[in-house]
């Protein structure tokens, strides 16, 4: 058994800075367990593009309001309560509300090595 803090997550390279946001990596793949576990935190008034092509992603809100939207057009609000599911490698549009952060939760599976990071300057968006 093994207590691990955001702060001790702080002093490491499993606080990433992915662009519209930050991710502390609480459980990395060098922890054994089998998927990752972050404390996510999405920038307020930020859209991302992103898909996970090697991962599957739940994310469950904790605080803040936000929206998730496919490549469908069909879009999902997001708030405090909230869980949405990436099960299928989807690409998707990752948006905080205006004016407060969006806190999340995630899971990857499998899990992350826990520096990945995003780069939102494609075109096409981020993909890992």
């Amino acid at each position: 058994m093994f207590v691990r803090s955001l702060r001790d997550v702080e002093a490491t390279d499993f606080h990433v800075d992915w662009g519209n946001g930050t991710s502390h990596r609480l459980l990395t793949e060098k922890d054994g367990m089998g998927y990752t576990v972050c404390h996510t935190v999405v920038r307020a008034g930020s859209e991302s593009l992103l898909q996970y092509r090697n991962h599957l992603e739940a994310c469950y809100c904790i605080d803040g309001e936000g929206e998730v939207e496919d490549m469908n057009g069909n879009v999902y609000p997001i708030k405090q309560g909230d869980i949405y599911v990436l099960d299928q490698n989807d690409r998707h549009y990752l948006r905080s509300g205006k004016n407060k952060d969006l806190v999340l939760v995630s899971v990857f599976n499998p899990p992350l090595r826990g520096t990945e990071k995003h780069d939102l300057t494609k075109q096409n968006g981020s993909a890992y």
